[in-house]
């Protein structure tokens, strides 16, 4: 994981850089983890070098990247879209969680606060339960300190860190 630099950010960004941190090290099988905003803006992630990465690759290769934050966060947006509409023509109430198992992997989405929404790229042998229990507490202790400003300054500190790898 490339350590995001929180020089310069407030206590609960830098508190939420380090639960985000502590999920991906302690939870044996977690690839990659996105905190995506309501609107399906990127706000952490567990591998924001790779965000540029992502955008050079887009111009060169249509495909682009696997695995990439950026992607993670597209998709975690997506499924979050399609679970809520869903639940609403169902009329089940909100959606707490989401989860996809393929054969090589999982993907885990739990909604935090206010739609903002946490994913969870898994590797094929991550034991699951682990991991949407960790996710539980992740939200539990993020939920209610991703409040409107703290959103803005996160987006804010990813745009700045995408601005300086470019120069």
């Amino acid at each position: 994981m490339t350590a995001p630099s929180t020089f310069g950010l407030s206590s609960e960004a830098r508190n939420l850089h380090w639960l985000l941190t502590n999920l991906v090290e302690e939870v044996p099988g977690i690839q990659s983890v996105a905190v995506v905003s309501s609107d399906g803006l990127l706000l952490l992630s567990s591998d924001p070098g790779r965000n540029e990465e992502a955008r050079e690759a887009r111009t060169a290769k249509p495909a682009g990247p696997r695995g990439s934050a950026a992607d993670l966060a597209t998709i975690v947006s997506g499924i979050g879209s399609l679970t809520v509409g869903a639940a609403k023509l169902m009329e089940f109430g909100g959606v707490k969680h989401t989860m996809v198992a393929m054969d090589e992997g999982s993907l885990f989405v739990m909604s935090i606060s206010d739609g903002s929404l946490l994913g969870v790229h898994g590797s094929a042998d991550c034991d699951m339960s682990v991991v949407a229990y960790h996710m539980a507490l992740f939200v539990g202790r993020a939920g209610h300190v991703l409040t409107p400003e703290l959103r803005s300054e996160l987006r804010q500190s990813l745009q700045s860190q995408s601005a300086g790898s470019t120069r």
